[in-house]
């Protein structure tokens, strides 16, 4: 995994914008209509490509492909494993139950989406039973994605799969982490053989705090974080860490947020986690004031940090300028330039038909994460900006 020795490099979460006809086959595919998979392969390909361009137009050192095969960044996972059917009821995050309104005005926003509330559920064993999508992705991207310093693909947490593909089938909860963990080391391992960075995505360990585990106090919420954690540790036993990054949000949604877990209470168990890159929020406004935590709970010396210096909700454009100073901050509460990579909060496009950021605008975003990172390269290496 590079890091950033004579500037600071730039990436992003993982999912990107998808165009309206990719976005509508995606969806009626997973809701079981019967598509031309012949024009779903074509648009995935030429979205790509597209996405690709822009991220490099942009100037982003760290690419991917935008996640423009998928339907959502988890719920994408029964083309590969079995087990999966019927409907999930996912628990309501507390703040969505205590907001209605707020609730009530999403749903408005987006009539037309991938299935959150009620993706399938594991209804009998899960395995991994087809790996053609996943290493047709990593191919895929390793043919247009030359132009990067260093790609990488994402892949779901088996924690995150496990709340929101709601077990019916296993005797615990920790039976069918489990389970997931074993099918999930196959993607995970097919990503990493195909030589790109393997990014695991796991909301599940802050964001559930509220949510799936929304009847635990703190305390015990911390004990199921152990068992999510141990559950990554497992599935990527044979990756090196140091090719590994991880993945943890709130949340990708513009909510009040006001029950979201500190996290300074989550970094020691984050922190066990046996790899190389931490990818966490820092522009979402309930959490802009936690670099302390890191000041409190020191980042591992093996470990990276991706600090959010863009929030992924809202289509205000941050300023170079504020995107240099959130970096700058990272970097004195780190201690290390060179282990501080600029992020975004997470995806663009985390479902398909969800996108809170308009998607000419997501492009402007990500450049002024490079000229920011730019403005704070030209400081903290003591060199003129241009």
């Amino acid at each position: 995994m590079l890091q950033s020795t004579d500037c600071i490099l730039t990436t992003h979460v993982g999912s990107l914008p998808r165009n309206e006809t990719l976005t509508d086959l995606l969806i009626r595919q997973e809701a079981g209509e019967a598509i031309e998979r012949a024009a779903l392969a074509r648009e995935v390909e030429s979205a790509t490509r597209q996405v690709i361009a822009a991220q490099v137009k942009a100037g982003i050192d760290i690419g991917n492909d935008g996640e423009q095969s998928r339907v959502a960044f988890q719920t994408y996972v029964p083309r590969c494993l079995c087990g999966f059917g019927g409907e999930s009821r996912r628990p309501h995050a507390r703040d969505q139950i205590e907001f209605p309104g707020y609730m009530r005005q999403t749903a408005a926003r987006f009539p037309h989406t991938a299935r959150l509330m009620n993706a399938p559920a594991a209804i009998s064993e899960v395995k991994y039973v087809n790996d053609a999508p996943i290493r047709d992705d990593a191919a895929r991207l390793g043919k247009l994605g030359t132009a990067f310093r260093e790609t990488f693909m994402t892949a779901p947490s088996p924690g995150v799969v496990a709340t929101t593909m709601i077990n019916q089938y296993y005797a615990s909860h920790e039976a069918y982490l489990t389970a997931l963990a074993t099918a999930l080391a196959h993607e995970y391992r097919a990503i990493h053989e195909a030589g790109h960075v393997l990014q695991i995505d796991a909301p599940d360990l802050a964001m559930e705090r509220h949510r799936f585990f929304g009847h635990l106090d703190e305390r015990d919420f911390l004990k199921q974080l152990e068992l999510h954690v141990g559950a990554i540790n497992a599935a990527i036993a044979d990756i090196p860490r140091d090719r590994v990054r991880l993945h943890v949000c709130w949340g990708n949604n513009d909510g009040p947020h006001i029950y979201d877990i500190a996290m300074a209470a989550i970094l020691p168990q984050l922190y066990r986690a046996n790899v190389g890159a931490l990818s966490i929020e820092f522009a979402n406004p309930r959490h802009q004031h936690e670099y302390d935590a890191l000041r409190e709970h020191p980042l591992p010396p093996h470990m990276l940090l991706i600090p959010g210096v863009i929030d992924t909700t809202t289509n205000f454009v941050e300023h170079p300028l504020l995107v240099a100073r959130r970096l700058r901050e990272a970097v004195a509460a780190v201690g290390d330039k060179e282990r501080i990579i600029a992020g975004t909060d997470c995806g663009f496009g985390t479902f398909a038909g969800r996108e809170y950021v308009a998607a000419e605008i997501v492009w402007h975003k990500l450049a002024a994460a490079v000229e920011g990172a730019h403005i704070a390269s030209a400081a903290l290496w003591g060199r003129p900006s241009n």
